[in-house]
């Protein structure tokens, strides 16, 4: 799978794209990586942090749409992507509401 391409869509990759892709290769690894990319995304200006978040939101979409070729990898793909924009940003662009319970 080449995660670089969905990383950086049809920009130039980060740096810090190689620590992610990491994480998506062999997710055993993603506690350790976790504090070196948010430091690494803290350090980013305006304009790259924004195309970062593209890039999770691509890794979000990608996991979507080719859910049903392997599911189990759809998931660890999704769970990457979406701690890092919540640990990052705070919150997921692409949350799903929940239904009204009253």
């Amino acid at each position: 799978m080449d995660y670089l391409r969905i990383l950086t869509g049809k920009q130039e990759p980060l740096p810090l794209y190689k620590d992610v892709i990491a994480c998506l290769v062999n997710q055993q690894e993603f506690p350790d990586l976790l504090e070196p990319i948010y430091r690494d995304a803290m350090k980013l200006d305006d304009e790259s942090l924004d195309r970062f978040r593209f890039a999770l939101l691509r890794l979000q979409l990608y996991a979507d749409i080719h859910r049903n070729e392997d599911l189990e990898k759809a998931m660890q793909i999704k769970f990457v992507a979406q701690v890092l924009e919540k640990v990052i940003f705070g919150m997921l662009v692409m949350e799903r509401e929940e239904p009204d319970q009253g």
